[in-house]
């Protein structure tokens, strides 16, 4: 706690010595870089000035400056979001929102779901390098209006690069704890390498992206090696003004230890090998005012748990799942505003080991107007219906309204609900005697409240909000002792309550020299209303205190961050991460070097899995543009 309050008092030195200059910012968090970027949402699209909800986005230059090696721990310095990683390096991570479990959040890759049928833990195995992306969307709250089902306490969508010049970016890193190797895993010490080159070819009529990525890690303690590959296209192509084809493949393969990843401390000698595929094809038509956007896309994945990576034979899981997802999105531009409508089809089917072969289909409609009410009122509301072979018909409103009090402040309110519907390891898994599902179980609902308020003016950005979130039929794994399986159950009522604040500035003092600040906190405060004092394996895990802090300083070629976690969850000790990455840039390379976990703290995230201790990266990137 030492450390998080001289972070904070350095920060309110800077600030103070900071108001006496007047200058423009010039850093890579500047607020001018997000006033024309469009909000992609499957459904309507809204400049981000505009937004009526809770919105963040992360730009790909504030990516390249953070002290991350993978997008999981990009993820873990936004407000609200929690990243629990099993395997670090970017191996395997659940990731979460204010609170809610792994299976409530919805992560998208340019409005493509990753939703996975066999478990969410296989939803963070995507295709995309760090380089290939544009920027980060995350929505807060239930957003079936939005994204369909399983938005139920928020949503990531992962915007991948486009553009009319050409570019390449290549970028090499290696990393290492200088700690020696458990007896029995080898000899040396824990290190690691990764590469990753993405290339784009850019014209007025079209933007072709290529990325490939690859990491081989021995480790960080006994039997954590992993190594990863990712690779991604991305093509965009006008035939005119009015008419366009996107296209969209990725693959992505990991295999790593899973010592401690479910089954401590039996599972030492355990190893997953996961394989995931998603395709994507569409098109936009714009005969005046209508816009029409139809879409068909594919998620394939594979997981192979080995409980005795030298004995295949026994104790393995073998899942395949596959999604093969229809769209139909349009728009209509009116005089009251502009109306969405659409239909979308979901055909899920998986063929596992110990779940089972089965499959079930699930179709949506809905329908939104977004509209000024008068110079100062922003609002956008809907309706989207659901119909599951499986759970029969729901509807899912909501609505959001902003009021422009003024240039500098903005008041937004939203009352959302959404809907998530168990996983087939919910209802099917039998793998005793740890795990097994319950085929009674009904999907979750919520409804969630919002209000906030936004300040904006010059070089100073603040927001400050709170939510209450209810989510009936609230799903989580509890048994009554040790000697029993884990099974799900509907529990009844989860029911949030969180406040969060957001406040970031920056300055230039010279042509040449910039610095600023952030400063997030998040605070959480759950309650359960249900009729049982089961054990629970997931929901008292959640965080109760988030606070992320950061500075970032540049004179002329040289820049620094550093990013400061401090995180309280419901059961465990509060712990603090502090990350620093230093760069100096020579033409078109960049050579930086990160120091991650400075203090060498003791945590875990996920399962039984101690993260890395202090580690030490160097990289170089090499990045050209044309001109």
């Amino acid at each position: 706690m030492k450390k998080v309050i001289f972070s904070l008092g350095l920060f309110s030195t800077i600030s103070a010595f900071a108001q006496q200059n007047n200058g423009s910012t010039d850093s890579t968090m500047k607020s001018n870089d997000l006033e024309e970027l469009m909000i992609q949402g499957n459904r309507l699209q809204t400049p981000f000035s505009e937004a009526t909800r809770d919105i963040q986005v992360i730009t790909q230059k504030q990516i390249q400056s953070l002290p991350a090696k993978s997008l999981n721990e990009v993820l873990s310095y936004i407000s609200g979001v929690d990243i629990r990683q099993r395997g670090p390096f970017g191996t395997q991570a659940d990731i979460s929102i204010d609170g809610g479990t792994s299976e409530q959040t919805l992560v998208l890759i340019n409005g493509v779901k990753m939703i996975d049928a066999q478990s969410a833990h296989n939803m963070m195995n995507l295709p995309v390098p760090l380089s290939a992306i544009d920027h980060i969307e995350i929505i807060r709250g239930a957003a079936a209006r939005i994204y369909g089902i399983n938005a139920l306490t928020g949503a990531v969508n992962i915007v991948t690069k486009r553009g009319k010049r050409s570019s390449v970016t290549a970028d090499l890193q290696a990393g290492s704890s200088f700690q020696s190797k458990d007896e029995g895993d080898g000899s040396g010490m824990y290190g690691g390498t990764s590469a990753e080159i993405t290339g784009m070819f850019g014209r007025d009529q079209q933007s072709q992206l290529f990325s490939v990525a690859q990491s081989d890690y021995n480790g960080q303690r006994y039997n954590s090696a992993a190594k990863n590959t990712r690779l991604f296209y991305n093509g965009n192509y006008a035939f005119n003004e009015h008419n366009s084809i996107q296209a969209m493949a990725g693959y992505a393969r990991n295999h790593f230890g899973a010592n401690g990843f479910y089954a401590a401390p039996g599972d030492i000698n355990s190893e997953e090998h996961t394989e995931s595929s998603v395709f994507s094809l569409s098109s936009k038509h714009t005969f005046g005012n209508f816009t029409v956007s139809p879409r068909i896309s594919d998620r394939y994945g594979e997981d192979d748990y080995r409980y005795y990576k030298d004995n295949l034979n026994k104790a393995r899981s073998l899942h395949y799942t596959n999604a093969l997802m229809l769209e139909l999105n349009s728009s209509l531009k009116t005089q009251v505003g502009t109306f969405g409508f659409g239909v979308e089809s979901r055909l899920e089917k998986i063929n596992s080991s110990n779940i089972g072969e089965h499959h079930r289909d699930n179709h949506g409609m809905y329908a939104e107007l977004k509209t000024e009410l008068g110079p100062k009122i922003r609002a956008t509301a809907g309706l989207y219906g659901n119909y599951n072979t499986d759970f029969g018909y729901q509807l899912y409103p909501g609505i959001d309204v902003a009021y422009v009090l003024n240039g500098y402040w903005k008041i937004s309110t939203s009352i959302g609900s959404g809907q998530r519907i168990p996983s087939f390891t919910d209802l099917y898994l039998n793998q005793r005697p740890g795990n097994v599902g319950n085929a009674l179980l009904q999907p979750e609902s919520a409804w969630n409240y919002e209000g906030n308020v936004q300040y904006n003016k010059g070089n100073l950005q603040f927001k400050t909000g709170y939510f209450y979130r209810n989510i009936t039929d609230f799903i989580d794994w509890v048994r009554d002792n040790p000697s029993q399986p884990y099974s799900p159950y509907n529990l009844g009522q989860n029911k949030m309550q969180g406040m969060y604040a957001r406040l970031q500035q920056d300055f230039k003092v010279t042509d040449t020299q910039s610095f600023g600040y952030d400063v997030n906190y998040n605070y959480l405060n759950p309650s359960f209303a249900t009729s049982t004092e089961k054990q629970s394996k997931y929901i008292l895990e959640s965080l109760k205190h988030q606070l992320v802090a950061g500075i970032h300083y540049s004179i002329n070629d040289f820049s620094f961050q550093i990013k400061d976690r401090w995180l309280k969850r419901e059961m465990g000790d509060a712990y603090t991460i502090a990350d620093v990455r230093l760069n100096y840039k020579v033409q078109d390379f960049l050579l930086y070097t990160e120091v991650t976990n400075l203090f060498n703290a003791d945590y875990q995230e996920a399962g039984a899995v101690p993260m890395p201790t202090r580690w030490f990266s160097l990289g170089l990137k090499y990045q050209w543009t044309q001109h």
